[in-house]
């Protein structure tokens, strides 16, 4: 660290971290970010629903990550669960199928079926 601004960015992106963590009714995706999920480009993944998120200031939502979710062969995954309990799971996912997930699902209300883990099962 070498700035008073440096230690400045810092912060506010620490703080950042901690209101996507907020999960009061809202809206939470929930990447799987176990080993073979950021092996197969989770991180990623991750990074492009919070900038998606981010670039279109949309603060209903919140970003989280969790564990290994027992189904390596589908990483990356991602839940999103809306404020009323209803979970929808995507596999296979790639930062370009992020940004349709956000216009299309979180925006627009209707789940991308073609990335969930049903249509891939097929």
């Amino acid at each position: 660290m070498k700035s008073l601004a440096e230690l400045e960015a810092i912060r506010e992106r620490a703080l950042k971290e901690i209101n996507l963590r907020d999960n009061a009714d809202k809206t939470r995706i929930v990447v799987g970010m176990a080993t073979c999920g950021i092996a197969a480009g989770a991180r990623p993944v991750m990074n492009a629903f919070v900038e998606e998120l981010d670039k279109r200031k949309m603060q209903d939502v919140n970003v989280t990550m969790t564990g290994c979710v027992g189904a390596c062969r589908l990483e990356p995954m991602a839940d999103v669960i809306t404020a009323q309990g209803e979970k929808t799971t995507y596999v296979n996912l790639n930062p370009e199928k992020v940004r349709k997930i956000v216009v299309e699902h979180l925006i627009n209300g209707r789940p991308v079926i073609e990335y969930t883990i049903g249509e891939a099962e097929k």
